[in-house]
């Protein structure tokens, strides 16, 4: 006689109202679907010999019916306050399962602190990158997946590619690819994962979440202006929402951090995102630091802030009054003297423009730049955003590295005027006494 076999299949049982129940009797080659009526059911009956066959499907059928029927009652009563684990909406991605209630997702925006149609009005990576760091800690406060954007705004001035601008025959997408990079090209996405969760805007996770917050109705989206981060996080309405979207300031997205001056408010610290470079930067940047042995760095801003204006008597006056002169190589020579011994190997990352203004230097020590490790580094760097970030890992390397300012009390500078300036214009000072 035939083994028999039964099949039950129930479908969304916590969800839907109607339960189906299937049943089905298969005999070797062909099923049989059991009809439930007065008269006896063709049973066949199994041998006395196997007792654990012998009980009544009847018996089997009630008692699955009741467990059902109880499980839809709980899920029923659980519905009613809000909190079914059951009715958690279910994300599939890349074979991984997502639930939200573990897994929710924090936007900010699809550019970093660049205003306007062609990004041309970027301050530069380290300005961005304090606006990142800012939605990050956001991230893990309110423990959600940040959602990145797949670009990163660049002022031309800071991209090869700028000369697109040049031209009046330029579509859009040209101008936007020319006045930005892709984000993958400047960070490692895995390894800032291991802290905070991170996924791209132009990524199928990212169409899924979005795709699924419409289904959601009112606990997909929560379009959050101008909310605080502590509401975000305490209250209960923002809790179950797949999806925060944070409409950051139009300007610069660190100004939604209000405590960003408070360095023990800081989650992440400003050296972070500087060693989350993309693999390829941080290969060229190990490369270049094994060839240059043990060694000395020195990172030198001129370029970007040295600006004076007149005042109404015709008087030069500048914001840092120290700089120009402390970043000149006569006095840094005096500065660094008792810091770096005669002999060593300095590495100088700095955008001053005029050819060998570093020159003098050399009297007492080997210089070097990333310009002598092109060969290496032109397969690799696109922008000038990639090439800082290589310098930036460099720099870190170094057995005494010197800064342009005193960011902490333990750090060696060059100058003593403050980073962020006073806004008091002052005459610029030229001299120094003993050097």
């Amino acid at each position: 006689m035939s083994h028999v076999h039964q099949i039950i299949k129930p479908s969304n049982l916590p969800v839907q109202p109607n339960i189906f129940i299937y049943l089905f009797f298969i005999k070797i080659d062909r099923i049989i679907p059991l009809k439930l009526s007065r008269t006896p059911m063709a049973i066949p009956k199994l041998s006395r010999t196997k007792p654990k066959s012998s009980r009544s499907p009847i018996w089997l059928l009630t008692i699955t019916i009741s467990a059902i029927a109880l499980l839809y009652l709980f899920s029923s009563l659980i519905s009613t306050t809000g909190s079914n684990p059951l009715q958690t909406p279910i994300l599939q991605f890349n074979n991984r399962v997502y639930q939200s209630d573990s897994d929710k997702f924090l936007y900010w925006g699809n550019r970093i602190d660049c205003p306007g149609k062609h990004c041309k009005s970027c301050e530069g990576l380290g300005h961005q990158e304090s606006s990142l760091r800012c939605a990050l800690e956001e991230a893990i406060v309110l423990k959600r997946t940040f959602v990145m954007p797949s670009r990163m705004c660049i002022n031309p001035i800071h991209n090869n590619k700028g000369i697109l601008h040049h031209s009046d025959n330029v579509t859009s997408e040209e101008r936007w690819a020319a006045s930005s990079c892709a984000m993958d090209s400047l960070y490692d996405l895995d390894l800032i994962s291991n802290k905070v969760p991170v996924i791209l805007d132009n990524s199928k996770k990212w169409f899924q979440v979005m795709s699924t917050s419409m289904k959601l109705g009112s606990r997909g989206v929560a379009h959050v202006e101008g909310v605080s981060r502590a509401d975000l996080k305490e209250k209960s309405q923002y809790s179950k929402i797949l999806l925060i979207n944070r409409t950051a300031n139009h300007l610069s997205w660190f100004m939604e951090c209000k405590d960003r001056n408070n360095r023990s408010a800081v989650l992440l610290p400003h050296s972070y995102l500087p060693s989350m470079a993309a693999k390829k930067l941080r290969d060229a940047a190990e490369k270049i630091m094994s060839l240059l042995g043990d060694y000395d760095a020195i990172h030198v801003r001129r370029g970007d802030i040295l600006k004076t204006r007149k005042d109404r008597f015709g008087v030069d006056r500048t914001l840092h009054p120290h700089l120009d002169r402390d970043t000149r190589p006569q006095f840094v020579l005096c500065r660094i003297a008792d810091w770096v011994p005669p002999g060593r190997t300095i590495f100088i990352a700095s955008n001053e423009r005029t050819p060998n203004f570093f020159s003098p230097l050399s009297v007492r020590y080997k210089l070097a730049y990333s310009s002598n490790y092109s060969r290496m580094l032109d397969p690799v760097v696109e922008n000038n955003y990639q090439l800082f970030m290589i310098e930036r890992l460099i720099l870190a390397g170094a057995k005494t590295y010197i800064k342009t300012y005193k960011e902490t009390d333990t750090d060696l500078s060059l100058t003593d005027d403050p980073k962020k300036n006073t806004k008091i214009w002052q005459e610029p000072v030229y001299t120094k006494e003993g050097c």
